[in-house]
């Protein structure tokens, strides 16, 4: 009686859906990763501001709405919650974000900060986060 836990099929498999799955996420990146983005700031689910990512400066700004929540926007198209007075610092903690479909929130402050397309279109693209 053969104990192998994996048989010689089952590792033929599992290595075609790797192989479907890097395609897919390879192609995804390949054709969203030329199209402008735009970072959308959100206080209690409205939105405050729009900030296109690829102007190419450096800038830290805060909304009137919490001075001592500061964004921090990279040249190279990121943007983060730079510091804020919120008691666990998730925001802060969440890093960069720069990929359309990512997002990071200060729910304490009640401020979400998302990426999106710059046109904003609703075609039948996916949007996932893998």
């Amino acid at each position: 009686m053969d104990s192998k836990f994996f048989k010689k099929t089952d590792l033929w498999i599992i290595a075609a859906i790797l192989a479907v799955t890097l395609m897919i996420f390879g192609i995804y990146n390949l054709t969203s990763s030329n199209k402008p983005a735009k970072a959308e700031i959100y206080y209690e689910s409205k939105l405050l501001k729009t900030i296109p990512l690829d102007t190419g400066e450096d800038l830290v700004f805060s909304t009137p709405q919490n001075e001592k929540v500061v964004f921090h926007l990279y040249s190279d198209g990121s943007i983060k919650f730079e510091s804020s007075d919120c008691p666990d610092k998730v925001c802060v903690h969440s890093g960069r974000i720069s990929m359309v479909g990512q997002s990071a929130a200060c729910l304490p402050n009640k401020f979400i900060l998302k990426i999106v397309r710059e046109n904003n279109s609703k075609t039948s693209e996916a949007d996932i986060i893998t």
